[in-house]
């Protein structure tokens, strides 16, 4: 399978997609002024409002003067809070904007060079005029894109612990912020910031930012879910069992065969191959974000229907809610991943890597065997005929 054509950014001179991923991603912040020049702002300012009034979109509002400093409101808002707002020092904050409007999602396609199954969402932010969301640190890697307006950005890059935060409030605001560098940036401006570092945005006039965010769980992430499959894995009726030709006991002594025995329990238990490990992540990162699931197909497509739908030439397109990924396996083979479900492909066909590049799929190319899959995918909420995720983005 050939790689995907990709629409990226203009880097600054002497760095290049191969250089930042090298010099760059995870590492160390960078500026990159006009790397998407001509930016169209993916929507006005009424518009992100009118989306933070939707019961099923996440957005914050964020005050920083008035009765307590740096106020923080959880939407769905209604529209008098907004005329209520004062004309300066507040920021409205929306996520996953991308899996409900089209221009934001393509906006997504500069960034397609980092992995997708790593993509989070896009964020967007109006500021009004000094507006801000304080100085904070991100747990995740985060491209800035300036695309209304101006704000200025100041980093630090000396660390920072719990103890630094401001106690009593609703976001994660330090105390003190040092700052050492700092840029106004202008519409088509980019900056890229790694995890951990400091960093504090102030909207010099009415601005909008578009904050392209990648998925980092942690250790405690990772570990948590690891470890419910774990159990879940688990018998009940394998249980502890003294070595044969047990010595008398010695009063509360814990043994060291015990301690030995008890090890090869737990090891038995967590030993797992790369392949299994990666089909435990594959589900594990494809699962969706509670409020963003699909929701299974009603009725359920028939493969008859799929059949026809496929000759007639209607496309499947992934749900905007959906997230896939696969993985490669010995021989042919792989398991592809969708909304965290695990699939196992005795043949990876090129059109599992064009959905997970969420390109359109056709009936071209696909074999009688590759339908039963699809209808699954389908079925499951994962997929969608091209014009009923038209109708569900209008």
């Amino acid at each position: 399978m050939g790689p995907t054509m990709i629409r990226t950014l203009h880097f600054p001179d002497g760095i290049d997609v191969h250089s930042f991923l090298r010099d760059y991603w995870q590492q160390r912040p960078l500026l990159m002024r006009q790397a998407l020049p001509g930016i169209a702002n993916p929507l006005p300012p009424e518009e992100l409002a009118g989306l933070a009034c939707e019961p099923e979109i996440e957005s914050r509002l964020i005050q920083e003067q008035g009765d307590s400093p740096w106020q923080v409101r959880q939407g769905p808002f209604e529209e008098t809070d907004f005329t209520s707002l004062p004309a300066s020092h507040w920021t409205l904050l929306v996520q996953d904007v991308d899996k409900h409007l089209p221009a934001a999602a393509e906006l997504l396609e500069h960034f397609a060079f980092i992995p997708r199954w790593r993509l989070d969402d896009l964020m967007i932010s109006y500021a009004a005029d000094r507006g801000s969301v304080g100085p904070h640190l991100d747990a995740y890697d985060v491209f800035l894109v300036q695309t209304l307006g101006q704000r200025r950005w100041r980093i630090s890059t000396r660390p920072y612990g719990d103890a630094d935060l401001l106690p009593g409030l609703d976001i994660k605001v330090l105390r003190h912020f040092d700052s050492e560098q700092e840029w106004l940036l202008e519409p088509g401006d980019v900056l890229y910031l790694p995890p951990g570092i400091a960093h504090w945005g102030i909207a010099e006039g009415p601005c909008m930012t578009c904050s392209v965010g990648f998925r980092s769980p942690s250790q405690r992430e990772l570990a948590a879910g690891w470890l419910q499959t774990v159990l879940d894995n688990s018998s009940e009726q394998h249980r502890y069992r003294d070595p044969r030709g047990l010595a008398p006991a010695l009063g509360g002594e814990i043994p060291a065969t015990a301690i030995a025995e008890v090890r090869a329990l737990l090891e038995e238990l967590c030993h797992w191959q790369d392949d299994a490990l990666a089909g435990w992540f594959g589900q594990f990162i494809t699962e969706p974000k509670p409020q963003l699931e699909p929701l299974p197909a009603d009725p359920e497509l028939t493969p008859q229907e799929l059949a026809a739908g496929l000759s007639s030439g209607e496309r499947l397109v992934v749900h905007p809610y959906a997230r896939l990924a696969y993985v490669v396996a010995a021989a042919e083979g792989g398991q592809l991943f969708a909304d965290g479900q695990a699939f196992t492909l005795e043949r990876l066909a090129p059109w599992v890597a064009q959905l997970c590049d969420r390109q359109p799929l056709s009936g071209s190319g696909l074999s009688a065997d590759d339908q039963p899959l699809l209808l699954e995918l389908y079925n499951q909420g994962s997929l969608l005929w091209e014009h009923e995720a038209d109708e569900l983005l209008d």
